[in-house]
């Protein structure tokens, strides 16, 4: 059972997320890690396609594989969330994908690297990913004060995107300095940098509330359960669903499209994710007054739909600088993901008994990052079948239709989100 309660008065400031020192470390390690899996983001595929000679769709399959466990683990994941010390869980996960990250210029340097190594590295990290990202997105509620959400939301998202910007210009500059296996030290160090901030948190004893063990089946649909009593919630959920697997679709091409379609260099291909990270920090910077200024609801679907003709600019792209194109349409979607994911992730955090949390997050996540695979697959099979740009077109459209699911939606009439929920 929840009730509302509501939130300080509005002449009231909380403090500033600047003077938390649990934020801070989770921000500061957050930050470099998400660095560390922006420069892997470039090399791995790069590795596939000119070290390994991998085809496309083999490329795309490394996509499938790092998203697969989102479909197969994430609801005992949110189980496991609920029962567990997050923090702890969090750290096991960090320090067992840098071990993963760390093992690749090993393998390399024994002359033993295959397409079947790299692929079982990454389906591993995809396992751990999973569980941290269930973990992490359940505690934050426990770090700071409800009305410091969006806040903290926009700040850890602009970390993904500061580390879009330098990322994968970094890695470009790695891999024509070093080779793309040795590459992998960085993102591996990444990790264990993470684990360390992690330690170094002083959580408040988070309150378990003390029920009957129910059934596995019952407890692991708890969280869909949840999500089916709430028409928003159920309809920003299909719109994340729509997006992700035309995104993902996408990305699991776009290294080849840049390289073979566009005879785009390592570092032109870096520099295309800089520039469209660009978008995102802009906006991050500015979520919170964006979000007064149109309604912390309202902005749910204008986020989705606002930029989306500027999607269409990535199938136009072409040789030389003309590869720009397709980072400005991607920064117009990072700017759009921003927005979006601070917004309704803030909506899921807030309505959400925290009792519950672990296991509605899980939820979403085997939904909407468990057709990534599929469209990782989908994107391989219609770049092989159509050509790249003919695909790409049919990615972009798709990712843009996602908006109708929240603009047709009871999001219309509604300017902010409703008062945080708690367990009784």
């Amino acid at each position: 059972m929840s009730q509302h309660v509501a939130d300080p008065p509005a002449t009231v400031r909380p403090p500033s997320l600047l003077r938390s020192r649990n934020f801070l470390l989770l921000w500061s390690g957050q930050t470099v890690s998400e660095l560390g899996t922006r420069i892997a983001g470039v090399a791995v595929p790069l590795l596939a396609a000119e070290t390994l000679h991998a085809s496309v769709f083999q490329v795309s399959l490394l996509t499938f594989l790092a998203w697969l466990p989102y479909l197969l683990v994430s609801l005992p994941a949110g189980i496991l969330a609920d029962r567990v010390d997050q923090r702890r869980l969090m750290i096991l996960c960090d320090l067992g994908r840098g071990a993963l990250m760390l093992s690749l210029p090993g393998v390399a340097l024994l002359g033993q690297l295959t397409l079947g190594y790299l692929y079982t590295v990454v389906g591993l990290s995809g396992v751990l990913t999973v569980l941290f990202t269930v973990a992490y997105k359940s505690m934050l509620p426990g770090l700071i004060p409800a009305v410091q959400l969006v806040d903290a939301n926009a700040k850890l998202i602009m970390s993904q995107d500061a580390a879009e910007l330098v990322g994968p210009t970094t890695s470009g500059v790695l891999i024509g300095l070093v080779g793309a296996t040795r590459t992998f030290l960085s993102n591996g160090l990444a990790f264990l940098v993470s684990a360390v901030t992690l330690v170094l948190i002083r959580p408040t004893p988070r309150a378990v509330e003390q029920r009957e063990r129910l059934p596995l089946r019952v407890e692991m649909t708890d969280g869909l359960r949840f999500i089916r009593s709430q028409p928003i919630l159920l309809r920003i959920l299909a719109c994340t669903t729509t997006s992700n697997f035309f995104v993902m679709a996408a990305g699991s091409i776009e290294v080849t499209f840049m390289l073979r379609e566009l005879h785009a260099s390592s570092v032109q291909v870096g520099l295309v994710f800089s520039v469209s990270a660009i978008g995102g920090l802009v906006v991050g910077a500015l979520a919170g007054r964006l979000s007064a200024w149109i309604g912390s609801g309202r902005v749910i679907w204008v986020a989705m739909a606002a930029p989306g003709p500027f999607y269409l600019l990535m199938p136009l792209a072409g040789p030389g600088w003309g590869v720009l194109l397709y980072g400005v349409g991607l920064a117009a979607f990072s700017a759009n993901a921003v927005l979006y994911n601070v917004a309704s992730t803030t909506y899921r955090q807030r309505i959400t008994p925290p009792a519950i949390l672990g296991r509605v997050n899980a939820a979403f996540l085997w939904i909407c990052f468990g057709v990534i695979p599929l469209g990782a697959l989908v994107g391989g099979g219609l770049g092989t079948a159509l050509g790249l740009r003919t695909a790409l077109w049919i990615c972009v459209l798709g990712t843009w239709s996602a908006c109708l699911f929240v603009v047709l939606s009871p999001l219309r009439g509604l300017r902010d989100m409703p008062e945080p929920a708690v367990s009784s």
